[in-house]
């Protein structure tokens, strides 16, 4: 356990170079499966290893040892290395459990002041604003989410190109898309080098509403050209910050310049960069999963041969 228990902890910092090729390297789809599998896998693993940390300097204490009925400690090292360890790995989990509470209570209540949309009819809500912007609403549990797009943006646009944006949106809301990055959020709070799979998340999960938007008018130029605008007319007004919701997916989010080039088929990104990264992914994901399992197994080894247990067998 004194050496597995750290894999989980450094693996993080070797998967973020991997993750940063992938969104562009393979499908959008793909990536954002892989990176959120990645990300979440990653977290809970590195949570593992904190809270195994904390064990054997917390057997220190005879009320715990008590608990556990042990008859010796579980660390042969000196309290003086355990207890500390034991408390910095337990302060660690305290402060990304309250992290998390935080950021979970912040993203229901946005939900909840979401909710002012839900008495309009159908899917899109109309806001007289000359500030161009538009952006997916996620409804709350069993209410449908909203289309949020502003007069501004409605007339920055022409017919086919409001059509194009309209379907981007559609798609973030279709393919519940805002869970993928809560489930990054929650992954970054919970180790630092996670915090840099954000932005390939959000960079993937636009590409995959441009391409829903592509497929839904029929014309790659169309939407190009549609994300293009939107991005110029939003940033025209930067200046006046927008009421935009947290959560909320926006088509003139992220690299725009980037994401119209892929749309164009100007990407220069291969297909064996894509496998690689990919395969370097995994490769951290099943490593840092089974440094757990194995310092897991130490550990409950150690406490049976704690408790007494390996005299009887």
């Amino acid at each position: 356990m004194i050496y597995a228990v750290w894999v989980p902890l450094l693996m993080p910092f070797l998967a973020v170079p991997a993750a940063r090729r992938l969104a562009d390297a393979l499908s959008p789809v793909r990536a954002v499966r892989l990176l959120a599998a990645t990300g979440v896998g990653l977290a809970l693993c590195s949570v593992l290893a904190l809270a195994l940390l904390v064990v054997p300097g917390a057997t220190r204490f005879s009320a715990v040892s008590a608990v556990g009925e042990l008859v010796r400690p579980l660390s042969e090292a000196a309290p003086a290395a355990t207890v500390p360890l034991a408390a910095a790995a337990l302060a660690l989990l305290v402060g990304c459990a309250a992290a998390v509470a935080r950021a979970a209570r912040r993203h229901w209540a946005e939900l909840r002041r979401a909710g002012r949309f839900d008495g309009r009819p159908g899917e899109l809500a109309v806001l007289r604003d000359s500030r161009p912007d538009a952006y997916a609403l996620p409804g709350r549990p069993g209410t449908p989410g909203r289309i949020v797009v502003t007069t501004g943006m409605l007339r920055a646009l022409d017919p086919a190109e409001r059509d194009a944006l309209l379907a981007h949106e559609r798609a973030h809301l279709a393919g519940r898309h805002h869970l993928f990055m809560a489930a990054a959020e929650g992954a970054a709070l919970c180790h630092p080098a996670l915090r840099s799979l954000r932005a390939p998340m959000g960079y993937a999960l636009e590409r995959c509403a441009d391409e829903a938007a592509a497929s839904a008018v029929g014309d790659r130029r169309v939407a190009a050209r549609a994300i293009g605008r939107a991005a110029l007319a939003a940033r025209a007004t930067e200046a006046v910050p927008q009421p935009r919701p947290r959560m909320a997916l926006a088509a003139a989010a992220g690299p725009v310049p980037r994401r119209v080039a892929a749309l164009l088929g100007r990407s220069t990104a291969r297909s064996r960069v894509g496998r690689a990264a990919a395969a370097a992914l995994l490769a951290c994901l099943v490593v840092s999963g089974a440094a757990a399992l194995d310092a897991t197994s130490d550990l409950h080894s150690s406490i049976e041969a704690a408790q007494g247990e390996s005299a009887h067998h």
